[in-house]
């Protein structure tokens, strides 16, 4: 059974987030002032043998934003100066949880500061159309995105606590999300599943707090809790991933690769050493129910390990296991195996321009039926205010013709999807974006009856990004 769509959003979510976020935007632009005020001097606490190449790599401006030549020079620099959360390692290779992107990553956000404590913050919203064609297809309007906020204090040289929270007004679209075709997960309702559509995520999507103790100069210990938090598995979240963050479209491999990025109780400990990082989590494994503004609690009782590297300032690779007990809501009996592997690569082009791109691979083994996933995504600014992304996957998938509630044969299904966004400066710290993707979908023989010959599908957005 296909659960309806959701009433089309009204506007005055939409507006109701925007006045939120620009309330908010004083604020931060006075601290990031005040930020910007302290000295330099601090860059000689850091350890001594960082790349220096991790600086001169990272000096791309932000799409769209009022920073100009010098200014996002000694910003990125300072951002790839400041060692991490978790280790004696650039601040820039951190990203969603406790996963690790590539070190020529700028990071995005007001940073400021308050005694002792490094703040950062930053808000994005997405306003979307979405049209899902053939005859699984359906429409409607959503609203999306995430406001995160951060808080870091160095306890002597390469200790840090951090404390991290992160929403999402993701809830306001209704419990069964939005159409996405050969998407599934989730139910809506706790007794149908979520087919051809894409769930919402939760309002509260991390709390999390990490403590890191420094062994020598290039080695490091860590602790990490969150309530919810993200585990040691797969590559960063998809809406992290600076490959395809620009696209408001969630991937069809989303329960291959990354969905346990919100986990109602995760515990993790790891070491770090120089590029490398090995980490282990135990976790409630059960996916998040169709109550999406409550926090849920259960048993630590799935377990997740992850082996990263970064052998360049350009490269980020990960593979990771996860066992995971009673993931499904509506299969309670059925256990999962999870296996991963990915590649992201960084690199700016003139100081103006970045190129991205991932490469991921997954497994899902259930019921002693494994079922694999790839994606390819890629992101490019061609020049400082646009930004061109692309997104290839492929799915072995036995969730699309579900039958009394239990699983379907599988099948392989795949998807291709390109849009663009042009951002415009509208305030000092606030862009406003203009963007549209289309997809182009494929099924095996057996499913063309039901979907019909390459589906299409379509996006229109507007984005408002405060940072």
């Amino acid at each position: 059974m296909q659960l309806a769509a959701p009433q089309p959003m009204r506007s005055h979510a939409l507006a109701m987030a925007c006045l939120l976020a620009f309330a908010a935007a004083p604020a931060c632009a006075t601290a990031q002032e005040h930020a910007q005020s302290r000295s330099q001097d601090e860059m000689h606490d850091m350890p001594m043998d960082m790349d220096m190449d991790v600086e001169m790599d990272t000096t791309i401006s932000t799409p769209g934003m009022q920073h100009q030549g010098d200014d996002t020079y000694a910003h990125a620099m300072s951002m790839a100066s400041r060692t991490g959360a978790l280790g004696p390692y650039p601040m820039t290779r951190e990203a969603s949880g406790t996963s690790w992107q590539p070190d020529a990553t700028l990071h995005r956000g007001l940073h400021a500061a308050r005694g002792p404590w490094e703040l950062m913050s930053h808000a994005v919203f997405n306003s979307v159309y979405d049209w899902q064609g053939g005859p699984r297809g359906d429409e409607g309007s959503f609203l999306s995105g995430m406001v995160m906020a951060q808080a870091r204090r160095p306890f002597g040289p390469g200790d840090a606590l951090q404390l991290r929270a992160m929403f999402s007004p993701d809830p306001l679209m209704g419990p069964s999300g939005y159409p996405l075709l050969l998407a599934s997960g989730e139910t809506a309702d706790g007794v149908n599943p979520l087919v051809d559509r894409q769930h919402p995520h939760e309002l509260v999507m991390e709390l999390s707090a990490s403590l890191s103790h420094a062994v020598s100069a290039t080695d490091a210990v860590f602790g990490y809790v969150g309530l919810p938090g993200e585990p040691a598995f797969g590559p960063p979240a998809f809406m992290h991933r600076h490959s395809i963050m620009d696209s408001p479209e969630a991937p069809i491999t989303h329960h291959w690769l990354d969905s346990t990025h919100v986990s109602f109780g995760v515990v993790t400990v790891g070491y770090v050493h120089d590029r490398w990082k090995v980490e282990g989590s135990r976790f409630n494994g059960r996916e998040p129910d169709q109550h999406r503004y409550d926090i849920e609690t259960g048993a630590l009782d799935s377990s997740a390990l992850r082996v990263s590297w970064n052998p360049a300032p350009q490269w980020s690779l990960q593979a990771s296991w996860a066992r995971l007990e009673s993931p499904e809501q509506l299969q309670p009996e059925e256990n999962q195996t999870k296996w991963s592997a990915s590649a992201l690569y960084t690199r700016t082009l003139d100081g103006q321009r970045a190129l991205s791109v991932t490469a991921a691979w997954g497994r899902r083994i259930s019921d002693h039926i494994g079922l694999d996933a790839w994606a390819l995504e890629a992101a490019l600014n061609p020049v400082r205010a646009w930004t061109v992304f692309a997104r290839a996957e492929r799915t072995d998938n036995n969730e699309l013709l579900p039958a009394a509630g239990v699983h379907g044969e599988p099948h392989t299904v795949a998807k291709i999807s390109v849009g663009a966004l042009r951002d415009f400066a509208v305030a000092s710290h606030a862009t406003l974006g203009v963007g549209a993707l289309f997809a182009i979908n494929s099924v095996d023989e057996p499913l063309d009856p039901v979907y019909g010959a390459n589906p299409t599908g379509g996006m229109v957005f507007v984005r408002l990004r405060i940072e």
